[in-house]
């Protein structure tokens, strides 16, 4: 097991968020959870990325539009004009029915595809419960008490994972770790998917790899 920083993080919150944030979880001893940002369209806090048979596809939670005004991520209702639970499980099944452990995970994530939640935080505060779980990892978790009271010493992350390749910037503690993907064949390796990616990939394993992805410990 590696040793956790004294260094709080502060992250945004994510749907099914990438393997890289996930190590931030595993790297701090204690994790801050931001509740009060407006809410970012075209960001991992509704959104993830698995690999299909044709490459990387994006899963996008639709959430209710506001009129015009921004309004803080906890408040943000999800919309069911579309029926996006059944597509986004459909996509997951053809993706992954065929990795080593979906049959293993697949009963303990279905819940997010079957109950109707009302709050995009509500459903990703409990799918990260549930991912930790799976992990097997223990992070301390907090929520903010307003936007920009940044805990004192904190590491402010919460614009450091982005789906958008110009905006992504160099993390010195993370290095993927590469696994054995069900379409490494097809595409060799790629890094940095949902943590669905790794879970269905690598079951018990994943914690190693995980724990393998972080870099320059002691320097933290």
């Amino acid at each position: 097991m590696i040793s956790k920083g004294e260094t709080p993080a502060l992250l945004s919150t994510t749907y099914f968020g990438p393997i890289g944030y996930y190590s931030k979880m595993l790297l701090h001893k204690e994790i801050f959870i931001e509740q009060f940002e407006n809410f970012t369209r075209q960001t991992y806090r509704n959104r993830c990325e698995i690999l299909g048979a044709n490459g990387i596809i994006p899963l996008i939670v639709p959430v209710v539009k506001g009129r015009g005004s921004k309004m803080p991520v906890k408040d943000i209702l999800i919309s069911y004009d579309t029926d996006w639970q059944r597509n986004h499980w459909r996509t997951i099944f053809s993706a992954y029915n065929s990795s080593p452990y979906f049959c293993y995970y697949k009963d303990d994530l279905m819940h997010f595809f079957n109950k109707r939640w009302k709050y995009l935080f509500e459903l990703n505060m409990a799918i990260n419960e549930c991912v930790c779980d799976l992990i097997e990892i223990e992070p301390d978790i907090k929520l903010t008490d307003a936007f920009e009271a940044v805990p004192p010493a904190c590491v402010n992350l919460r614009a450091a994972f982005t789906p958008k390749k110009h905006k992504k910037s160099d993390d010195n503690y993370f290095s993927a770790k590469e696994y054995t993907q069900v379409f490494s064949e097809k595409f060799g390796f790629i890094s940095n998917l949902s943590i669905l990616d790794l879970l269905f990939n690598e079951g018990p394993g994943s914690y190693n790899i995980l724990s393998s992805s972080i870099i320059n410990c002691q320097a933290h």
